[in-house]
Parts: structure tokens; sequence; C-alpha cells
């Protein structure tokens, strides 16, 4: 792995431009690629992957910033009143956010955008570039780590969580997934402030929107959990969904998850360094989270319990949208029922390592989460 510096000089001769924008990036970039360098343990595939995503991503600020050069009136996109999905991983929130992407009143971040924002999707002429590569990389995963695509189902033109958009600060969970990196990943849980992270989020919801007419957007993404005071500074005004699993098959399907990924960019994958990082994460994340919706915020969240999902999908969004005060249209139900369909067609049952395999008791996991399951059931007696 290249030095940060390098990797920057690299970016600036792919797109031939010099401004990176807020320098809030810099901090997480070096952190990360040390760690990459000293600690991943990468393999050839790895290697490759890792230089290629860090260049990729500092080619995309590089291009944001010309954009916003060029027209600065994007800086005046207004993205109000956002619907944010969050809450523990594997809880059914993916589900959720494609049953979301159906309403034609609302719009969703897409795969395809997400990891490459610039150009604005509304300045492309005919059928947008990106979709093709996408549908490629999609199908790549398939091919090469057919698991992982059951574990997380994507399509090209789907809705994708923020990790991409947060990634393009250099702070984001999505890292971690890749290879073993404890350095960055304490950096990240304990002194990262991500601020600058959602601010940048928000400039590349900007571009992404400008030129369309503005919807309300539905955005997802786990590791909101655990900046929520960081997420709450940007965006005021956000409304959260949030969906809940017994926190034990959580962790447990979260390290197979990043097992299935990291295996392929490297041979010497930690199974109890797998279990550990996620217990740690998601106990801290979700105190942090108890604690934000105990400071006057309880009233903006909506909860989902995973077993209703699998159970009464178009019924808990249509309560959800009664409590946004929104209508739940035709249109938008039937494009629900007929995802749905075709989703529980062809959906595959997961089987899940034993906890043991990560080094984890299920008695020692549930007391991290003990104040979480008891509000848990309050929240979603309804």
């Amino acid at each position: 792995m290249a030095e940060h510096d390098d990797l920057m000089t690299e970016a600036r001769h792919e797109t031939g431009l010099d401004d990176f924008g807020d320098e809030s990036f810099r901090e997480g970039l070096e952190i990360l690629v040390r760690s990459l360098h000293h600690e991943a343990k990468l393999n050839a595939m790895g290697q490759m992957a890792m230089r290629g995503r860090v260049v990729s991503l500092l080619s995309q600020r590089l291009q944001i910033e010309d954009w916003f050069h060029r027209h600065p009136d994007i800086g005046d996109e207004p993205i109000e009143s956002p619907l944010i999905g969050l809450g523990l991983p594997r809880t059914g929130s993916t589900a959720l956010s494609f049953l979301l992407a159906e309403d034609p009143q609302t719009r969703s971040l897409r795969l395809w955008e997400s990891a490459a924002p610039a150009p604005p999707p509304s300045t492309v002429d005919g059928p947008d570039p990106r979709i093709a590569v996408a549908e490629m990389q999609v199908a790549q995963q398939a091919e090469f780590s057919p698991r992982s695509a059951a574990l997380v189902p994507a399509t090209a033109t789907g809705p994708m969580e923020c990790q991409e958009l947060m990634a393009l600060d250099f702070k984001s969970q999505i890292f971690l997934a890749y290879a073993y990196l404890p350095s960055y990943s304490n950096w990240f849980l304990y002194d990262a402030d991500l601020t600058p992270t959602y601010r940048y989020e928000r400039r590349a919801l900007q571009l992404l929107q400008w030129g369309t007419p503005a919807q309300p957007w539905r955005l997802k993404c786990p590791t909101h959990l655990l900046f929520l005071d960081h997420l709450g500074r940007v965006f005021p005004d956000a409304r959260f969904v949030m969906t809940h699993r017994d926190p034990a098959d959580v962790i447990v399907s979260v390290a197979d998850v990043y097992l299935e990924i990291g295996g392929m960019f490297s041979e010497e994958i930690d199974l109890h360094y797998l279990g550990a990082l996620n217990l740690e994460h998601w106990s801290v994340g979700m105190e942090r989270a108890l604690a934000y919706r105990d400071r006057g915020n309880d009233d903006r969240f909506y909860d989902i319990d995973f077993r209703t999902m699998q159970t009464d999908p178009i019924g808990e969004v249509t309560r959800l949208y009664a409590w946004l005060g929104e209508p739940v249209t035709p249109e938008f139900e039937a494009g629900m029922k007929s995802w749905w369909e075709e989703f529980a067609a062809h959906r595959e049952q997961n089987v899940h390592p034993d906890p043991a395999t990560f080094g984890l008791v299920l008695d020692d996991v549930r007391p991290r989460f003990a104040d979480y399951t008891a509000r848990m059931a309050q929240w979603t007696a309804h």
C-alpha cells in the first residue's frame, strides 16, 4: 500500500484536478492508509482493491469540489427533513430501504451513484454509464463471493447505505469489513469527529439532487447509530426509523458478513477479532443511541421489530407513513408488494456459524445490551 501522499498525487493525475476541499478528510486518510500498510495482511487482490478504493474516493472528492467550484448554486440545494434508517445491522433495514425506495414521491441513494456522485446525474444524457459499472460489480460479487451477495442483497439501481458517502471523508465502517484494521477501528470509534463527514455527505446529496426536482430523501446506515450527535448537527430536522432484533443474533450475523467480505482480501482472518470488534462497536453504539434518544429526541424515532418486518412488511411501512403524516399511494403500495414477492421468492435461508467460531459467548453478549433490550420491547409494543 502506497503512502497517503502518493495516493493523493495519483488521484490528481487521474483527474487533472487539485482541490480536495475541506481538509477534514486527511486525518482519517492517514490513519487508514497506515493501518492498511502495517496491520491489514492483505493478499494481492486486497492490495489492489484497497489502493483502487482509496484513489477512487480521492478522485471523487476532486470532482465534487470541481463541480461546486464551477456551479456554486449547487450549495443552495435544500436537503430537508430526510428520513434516516438506522439500528443494529442485520435487523431488516436493507429490506425496509428497498420497500421505501418504491415510493415515487421520494428519493433514495442508489448504489450506482453512491460510489461515484460526480458528475451529477442530471448532467448525463442517455443511460448513465455508472449503472453498467455497478451492474458489473454486483455480478462480480455474486461470482467471487456468492454467500456475501446473499447475506447483503444489492442491485445496481437499488438503494444503498451511506457508507460510500461517509468514506469520502475517510470515516466509515465499511473499511472495517475489508481488513484487519485495529488502529483505524479504535480511532474511528472513540476519537473521530464525524460532523465534517456528515457535512460532506450533505454536500454529495446536494450534487446528486442538483438539476432535478427536490424530493424527500430516504437514507439508511447502521453506522449512524454510533454518531447521532454528529448526524443531528448536520441534519437537525431529520427523522429516524430504527429497526430492532435480538442483539445476540445480530452480533453473530454481522461478524459472519465481515468474514465473507474480508475473506476476499486476506487469507489471514482473525475470527475472534471479528467477534470482539462487532461486540464493542455495536454495544458502544447502542449506549450512545439510548443516550441520544433520552436527551429529548425520542419523538423523532419510529421503531420497527425485525419479526414484524418479516410477517407484515407493507403494513409496517403503512404505519410508518401514518407517523410521518404522509400517504401511501396505490402506486407505492403496488411497488412494495411486487418487490416483496420477488424478494421472498429468491431469498436464501442463512445459516450462521456457531458463536464460538467468533469467540462469542451469548450469555456474555446479552448483558452488554440489557438496557437496550428492555427499551426495545417498549418501543416496538405498537
